[in-house]
Parts: C-alpha cells; structure tokens; sequence
C-alpha cells in the first residue's frame, strides 16, 4: 500500500542569534506586521488628507495596544492559575512565549479608542482601517507560527499534510501521522480578507460610504475563519480536552456576532457621500 505524500517540516526558527540571544523568525514577523500596518495607516492619512501627527501617532498607539494585549491575553486567558499566582512572570516570563489574538484584538480596541480620542477622529473611522493591517498583520503572525511549528491541527492523510518533527506536542501525540498545517489556512484566509477590505476601501471607498462595513467584514474574516479552523486545530492547554468549543472558539463568537451587527448596521444606514475623515485635521504640507 502507498504511503500518503506528507511535508517534513524541520524549519529552524531562530533567524540568528546575539551570543545567548536568538532571535526567532516568530519575532520578525511580529515586527513585519506592525511596520506593514504603520504603513498602511500612512496610506490612509494621505489618501485623506490627514496630518502626519495621526499617522505617526497609530503607531505607537495601535504597537502597544496589540502587544501588550496580545500577552495579557494570554496569561489570562489560558493560564490564569499560572500568572494570578506569579505575576511578575507576565513580564520576566515573555521570551518563553504566550501571545493571544484575541488579546491583541482587545488591546488593539482599546488603543484605538484612545488613539481616536487624541486625534479627534470618530471611532468607526479607525476600527474600518485598522482591519485592513489587521488582515495583513494576522496572515505574517500566523507564518511566525509556522516556522515555530506550533498551533497545527489534527491528523490527516491529505497530501499537503505536515509532520513537524521539530515539535515535542506532535513526537509525543501524532508521530508518525501528518497533521493539518492550520497556520496555512489561516494564513491564507487572512490574506484573503485584507485583500477584500483593500478593494473595498481603494476601489469602492467602501470606508467613507457605509462606516463600519470594513469592520464588520474584517471581524468575519479573522474571527469566523478562527472560529471554523479550530475544528481540525489541536487544543492549546490540556483544559480544552472536555470542552465542546475550545478556548478560541469561545472568545471567537463575540467577534463574530458584533461583525455581523456592525454590516447590518453599515449598510441599513443611508450611503454617505465621501468626505474628509476629520474637518479638525491638518493637512500635510506640499
């Protein structure tokens, strides 16, 4: 009998190392997709006419947010036990791993919220716009996941099936048996979402008008594909085993139900004729 094709994945995920240092490939897609979302809101305030305050200012609101939502996240999420009882290791134990997408999805809510306070903007103008990085920046976090080879899915016997020999979780429970690479899909799915909201936004100015439609459709895009994908994912922390719906699915369907209330509402609202995002803003210079 023919054995199934299957894909040795035995990536190495350090990118280099400083001395005792690495610096691993999971980092610099990290760091590639906060550059990339920087220079997408870029775009977007010059598109619109917005000063370069605004633009820098999403940068550092829109990096800390996600970061340090995306850790906290995390440790509350699936290890409250372990942090509650040792919070100091939410900071000293962060090269160890552990960031969360929904966390990051909070933190980032948040940090808009502020960012858009600050810059006198409406809400709704940040949330459409931010969700095109976020399709970009979710599709590099995902590759970071699979050059760590974690967060795989079930067994398969699809010819596109990985076996990620560098992972203790896949010797221990699935060897020999090929795995779905779920960090593929998701990659690709979000791919396919920022592609989406690009059109819509340069193509359509979709943003300008029906407000929160790109929101809406981006939370579906992220959230809904999580949510389906975590059928065939392996579960993160042993609790999920007995659960009917996994931590990410859970957290998932908030996302998901406030997306589809967000195009309801985008599109049951009068089209709005396109007009500058903020009467209050400054223009650039020549």
């Amino acid at each position: 009998m023919t054995e199934p094709l299957t894909i040795v994945w035995n990536f190495d995920p350090v990118f280099f190392r400083i001395g005792t240092l690495d610096i691993r490939y999971y980092g610099l897609m990290w760091v590639l997709a906060i550059l990339a979302g920087a220079k997408l809101f870029d775009c977007f305030c010059r598109r619109e006419g917005l000063s370069e305050k605004v633009s820098e200012s999403i940068f550092l609101y829109g990096t800390l947010a996600t970061i340090i939502g995306a850790r906290l996240g995390h440790c509350l999420f699936y290890d409250p036990a372990e942090y509650l009882s040792r919070p100091w290791t939410i900071i000293t134990g962060f090269r160890d791993g552990g960031l969360a997408s929904h966390g990051a999805a909070i933190g980032l809510l948040i940090g808009l919220w502020l960012f858009s306070r600050k810059n006198r903007l409406p809400y709704i103008w940040s949330l459409d716009r931010i969700m095109i990085a976020v399709g970009i920046g979710g599709a590099l976090v995902r590759l970071g996941n699979l050059f760590n080879s974690e967060i795989f899915g079930t067994t398969t016997t699809l010819p596109w099936g990985f076996e990620f020999v560098r992972s203790h979780k896949w010797v221990v429970e699935y060897a020999p048996a090929a795995v779905h690479p779920t960090q593929i899909y998701e990659a690709l799915c979000y791919a396919a979402t920022f592609a989406l909201l690009a059109w819509l936004y340069f193509a359509r100015d979709m943003a300008r008008r029906r407000p929160g439609v790109l929101f809406g459709i981006g939370l579906e895009g992220i959230f809904l594909t999580r949510f389906l994908i975590e059928f065939i994912k392996t579960e993160q922390e042993a609790f999920e085993k007995s659960w009917a719906l996994d931590m990410g699915q859970w957290l998932s369907i908030p996302f998901i139900l406030l997306g589809i209330y967000m195009i309801w509402r985008g599109f049951s609202q009068p089209e709005r004729l396109p007009e500058p995002a903020a009467r209050t803003a400054k223009k650039r210079k020549p």
